[in-house]
């Protein structure tokens, strides 16, 4: 029995190097700092050239414009 349990265990390492030596995973989420990160983000505006941040620009077409300028449009 053990003998068995040995030798499982000796092809589960060898399965494991054999990839590389990492298991598969899923696919993390954004942390909440990288998320604060991504909002902090300064761009400026196409139209006046301020700087706003990405959570307070609007984008259009691609480009980044400000709230006031965004109104205008």
């Amino acid at each position: 029995m053990i003998l068995k349990l040995l030798i499982f265990a000796i092809v589960a390492v060898m399965i494991y190097r054999f990839f590389g030596g990492q298991l598969p995973s899923m696919p993390k989420a954004k942390s909440k700092e990288q998320k604060k990160i991504e909002e902090d983000t300064l761009v400026e505006c196409s139209k006046c050239g301020t700087y706003v941040t990405t959570k307070e620009s609007t984008i259009i077409h691609g480009k980044y414009y400000c709230d006031e300028c965004a109104g205008k449009l």
